[in-house]
């Protein structure tokens, strides 16, 4: 009888192992923005929702091996870049911590049906800005290359970054100490991980380095900034900027909530868009009336 109910026990156990071993295998399969989030992610300005909808271009994707331990580079573009004679600015996207790129193609598609080369890669931990860094310079040779689809297609005057998380701590390191840093025309940092966490984290970054024009976004639950920690570092920041809370998001989610403005910045910054420009400029900026958004403070020159 003992022996029977050892095997009992033993078998429950090891279908117990194997479920669990199949859920979390589907659960890192699933992606961390989901697939329909233009659709579903309210918007609360009609500039918000024009640029939370999809650009006009159709959108291919290159996947490239490289030699760094953290593996591939992927990179979203327009299909007419190939048959183009123009160039086309770029984003690069700095991963938070563990959520790589193919991760995440829904919001390279989304930003690349506007007319962006988006680029990004499989590091798992970024903050130091260094895959970034390697990553924008992969493409700067392609641009370089005369046997690239990418030749002579990189706008190299208009270049944008954006990341979550610690990918958001690595948005500042990428545009103030790595060696592309002054290629970089504008960024975005969402939910950056709080100074004093991050010196905890020993995941050091100096926001009053920052010298080119930066969005900070943060959730108002559960995020891994407060609310003073986000006024600490909009502070600090002494440049042209612009910051805001988006009410009633947590951290997960500020990988996507914010798409809608975030598109806005990139496409005001490195395209020079007019419509886009009137989210953050003008005697009315859509965002400062923004019911979704809270604190909202912008400083910019422009």
């Amino acid at each position: 009888m003992i022996l029977r109910f050892l095997k009992i026990i033993l078998i429950v156990g090891v279908i117990l192992v194997i479920t669990l071993s199949i859920l979390l295998l589907l659960l890192s399969m699933q992606p961390f923005v989901p697939s329909n989030y233009i659709k579903t992610v309210k918007t609360g300005g009609e500039l918000e929702a024009r640029y939370l909808a999809m650009g006009t271009s159709q959108v291919e994707h290159m996947e490239v091996p490289t030699e760094e331990e953290w593996g591939n580079i992927n990179v979203y573009y327009p299909k007419e870049l190939t048959e183009s004679a123009e160039s086309y600015p770029v984003v690069v996207f700095v991963n938070g911590t563990g959520v790589y790129s193919s991760k995440y193609p829904a919001l390279f598609q989304h930003l690349a049906s506007w007319g962006f080369i988006v680029i990004g890669n499989e590091d798992p931990s970024t903050y130091s800005g260094s895959s970034a860094d390697t990553t924008l310079a992969w493409l700067l040779n392609e641009n370089e290359n005369p046997d690239s689809r990418f030749y002579q297609k990189v706008d190299t005057e208009h270049i944008g970054i954006s990341g979550h998380s610690q990918g958001g701590v690595a948005v500042f390191n990428a545009i103030n100490e790595q060696p592309h840093s002054d290629l970089y025309t504008c960024a975005v940092s969402l939910s950056p991980t709080q100074l004093d966490l991050a010196e905890a984290l020993n995941m050091h970054y100096e926001p009053d380095k920052t010298t080119t024009p930066v969005f900070i976004l943060a959730a108002t639950e559960n995020d891994v900034i407060t609310s003073d920690g986000a006024k600490q570092l909009y502070d600090a920041v002494k440049n042209d900027k612009v910051a805001a809370l988006r009410s009633g998001m947590d951290h997960g989610k500020m990988l996507y909530s914010a798409d809608g403005y975030v598109t806005a910045w990139f496409l005001w910054l490195l395209k020079g868009d007019a419509a886009a420009a009137k989210v953050f400029t003008g005697d009315t900026p859509e965002l400062l009336s923004n019911p979704l958004h809270q604190e909202q403070q912008i400083d910019m020159a422009a």
